[in-house]
């Protein structure tokens, strides 16, 4: 299935879990039936899977995804946790370790995070998690 045709699929199935029943392969008369779950990231809709992939090329920056997307952090970051919620097989435990200068560092070159927050967070204090 051409990627364009997921997008038919996902208006097709409006958001109904689907089963695959049947795999080929383009290069051969090999066929494959029985029953297939799509992985977690095809049983999003087009347009959450536009915004992982987008996600992804942006290195994780929210900042970048503000800019591409035209709208706000705190709708980037609410998109985000929507999304993760529909992906339960990554668990991250959150607060429970500090960032190391090295991280913090990296960060702050790629544009994810202020010089006043790189120095904040240093000191222990990170009330403003906007990264």
């Amino acid at each position: 299935m051409k990627l364009l045709d997921w997008n038919a699929l996902t208006k097709l199935t409006d958001g109904a879990p689907l089963t695959v029943e049947r795999v080929r392969l383009r290069d051969s008369n090999i066929a494959i039936e029985g029953a297939f779950e799509l992985p977690p990231l095809a049983q999003l809709t087009a347009e959450d899977q536009v915004f992982v992939v987008a996600f992804v090329r942006c290195h994780g920056s929210i900042k970048q995804m503000e800019s591409f997307f035209g709208v706000s952090y705190p709708t980037i970051k609410n998109r985000l946790n929507r999304i993760g919620e529909l992906l339960p097989f990554a668990e991250i435990e959150h607060g429970t370790s500090t960032p190391s200068a090295g991280e913090l560092l990296a960060r702050l070159e790629r544009g994810e995070i202020s010089a006043r927050d790189a120095i904040a967070r240093m000191r222990g204090h990170h009330d403003d998690d906007r990264s």
